[in-house]
């Protein structure tokens, strides 16, 4: 009877769901999302709604609100990004931040434009900022942007290019981000789309946009899932 009992008992702690202690992979990478809660992320900058279904993250637009971000807690310098993601309307426009920061305060940034003429950004506080790569299918997917500083960057792939078709509408695509030091190279399902150096910010947040809508009611919505980093700090 007392083996039994013990047998039983042992049973039972086996059959107990596990919980992790800490997101790290075996292989060194960081599941940043666990699939399940939307813990270590907070919402900047706008007012997109943001939830979790099915194991992915799920971003959707509301009218009348600025670009929306889902921003990691942490920050992250050198590193392999890795997510999937679906755009299930090709109306909406969407894009990751990496390297990114959260303004906090109101900030100004002067730089030349085209024609070598001073020219001054001012974003408020809350504002996130910093690269970001391209989702959309309307063209420029994989391309990197300056979001609220510079805007527009010259690593942008043509839509008649091998890189500027790499993105495919209303599927999931995989997404693939390497920083080290100065070097940032964008893959879409295995494609380089960007690959330059440029040494503005070396570490930062993680983001997840949701566009602007101006005054368009339509709930558009934007999926990841799988999103994992690997640290090469």
């Amino acid at each position: 009877m007392r083996l039994n009992y013990f047998a039983s008992l042992a049973m039972a702690l086996f059959l107990l769901p596990v919980h992790c202690t800490s997101p790290a992979l075996e292989d060194g990478w960081i599941n940043l999302f666990n699939g399940e809660t939307l813990d270590g992320w907070s919402i900047h900058s706008g007012k997109a709604k943001y939830h979790v279904e099915d194991g992915c993250i799920v971003g959707q637009a509301v009218p009348n609100s600025p670009n929306s971000f889902l921003c990691t807690e942490k920050t992250y310098g050198d590193f392999i990004l890795e997510f999937e993601v679906l755009l299930e309307d090709n109306e909406l426009n969407s894009g990751v931040q990496f390297r990114s920061q959260i303004a906090p305060h109101e900030l100004m940034f002067w730089f030349r434009n085209e024609k070598g003429e001073y020219a001054s950004n001012t974003i408020p506080a809350d504002r996130v900022y910093g690269y970001q790569v391209e989702i959309a299918a309307g063209g420029g997917s994989g391309g990197v942007y300056d979001e609220a500083r510079r805007a527009m960057m010259p690593w942008w792939p043509e839509n008649d290019s091998k890189e500027g078709k790499a993105f495919k509408p209303k599927q999931w695509n995989n997404y693939r981000i390497e920083c080290k030091g100065d070097a940032i190279k964008t893959m879409i399902n295995g494609i380089v789309v960007s690959d330059f150096r440029d040494a503005l910010s070396d570490s930062g947040i993680i983001g997840l946009q949701v566009h602007d809508v101006g005054k368009d009611t339509t709930p558009y919505q934007v999926r990841w899932k799988n999103i994992r980093l690997l640290p090469l700090d």
